[in-house]
């Protein structure tokens, strides 16, 4: 892999919880290559939200990201910025999708004008020249009639629509880096497949790095480059797409695989995961999953477990592919 855009080591986020603090985000380290896309994997709660959050430093109170915690992005020390540092690095340096456009867009704005704005803030240019330069990006990011959409407001667009409206701000000011939050959750599978395929180009077309916060292993399939499965805060496994689905290590993985909807399934019953993931400040000691595991064993309880490489790209954090691999 070439040398990381970002890189984020022992990533820890607290809450209170029980009288104490407990971590949503639990020492976790990634990172992203120019280019790339990493997907971070796992289901409701298990921290890929917070971890987006934390990178560009938007934990609110109560919630703190601890001092142990490393964020590097581009040579920069994201955690000791100034507050002005760190405003001029969201949007240029690392910009941000949401899972749900309205809850980013004005809605008492136009989008036009939203996007305007967002254009005038980068650029010294006139207010008609933005407009006009507005209405190309609608149209480049596949919004019909261009020009006419700058004056609708954002509940008069459907959700594929706001969606690209954010993307058009997004491609305003042409980040180096971009986390986009669950972005085709909300939507049908034909315009999930049209935001993708649009995300992809301008990935390609720009050499942006992703990084891609979902559940859909469809979307990691069809977008990713490496993926990294999270648990309980912290990082059950991670490799290449071809790795992780085609040959997943940890017990967590398998399952969140085996419960994919598919033709194999057809007329039968998808298996499931059994028991529910622990509530914050109730983890086990030692691995995340162990309350939930079919291959749980004597250490897993109380023993936290190490990473283990599966091969060079490829590793598990997981006690039963420890003793399972050659030594």
């Amino acid at each position: 892999m070439s040398t990381p855009i970002l890189n984020v080591e022992n990533l820890t986020v607290t809450f209170p919880a029980r009288g104490a603090r407990a971590p949503v985000v639990d020492a976790i380290s990634l990172s992203v290559a120019q280019g790339e896309v990493l997907a971070l994997v796992g289901e409701s709660g298990c921290g890929k939200s917070m971890t987006a959050l934390a990178i560009l430093r938007l934990i609110a109170k109560p919630g703190r990201i601890e001092p142990e915690s490393r964020i590097v992005f581009e040579d920069r020390d994201v955690l000791g910025l100034k507050v002005t540092q760190m405003r001029a690095l969201r949007g240029a340096g690392i910009a941000m999708i949401f899972q749900e456009p309205m809850a980013s867009l004005n809605p008492v704005q136009t989008v036009g004008d939203q996007v305007i704005e967002a254009l005038r803030l980068h650029e010294r240019v006139g207010r008609a020249a933005a407009r006009d330069r507005a209405a190309a990006i609608f149209e480049r990011v596949g919004i019909p009639d261009p020009r006419g959409r700058l004056d609708a407001y954002p509940h008069q667009l459907s959700g594929g629509l706001k969606q690209r409206v954010m993307i058009a701000m997004m491609l305003v000011v042409q980040p180096r880096l971009l986390i986009a939050d669950e972005p085709t959750t909300a939507l049908d599978v034909t315009v999930q497949a049209q935001i993708l395929a649009l995300l992809r180009e301008l990935q390609d077309e720009l050499d942006m790095s992703i990084l891609l916060i979902t559940h859909d292993f469809g979307v990691v399939n069809e977008l990713s480059d490496r993926v990294a499965v999270m648990y309980g805060g912290r990082i059950a496994e991670e490799g290449t797409r071809a790795e992780v689905l085609g040959a997943p290590r940890h017990p967590y993985t398998q399952g969140l695989l085996r419960s994919i909807p598919s033709l194999a399934h057809r007329g039968g019953e998808l298996e499931e995961i059994t028991g529910t993931v622990p509530s914050l400040g109730t983890w086990p000691a030692g691995c995340r999953f162990a309350t939930r595991c079919p291959k749980v064993f004597e250490p897993c309880n109380e023993q936290v477990p190490q990473t283990v490489g599966v091969s060079e790209t490829h590793n598990a954090a997981c006690h039963d592919v420890a003793r399972n691999q050659p030594s």
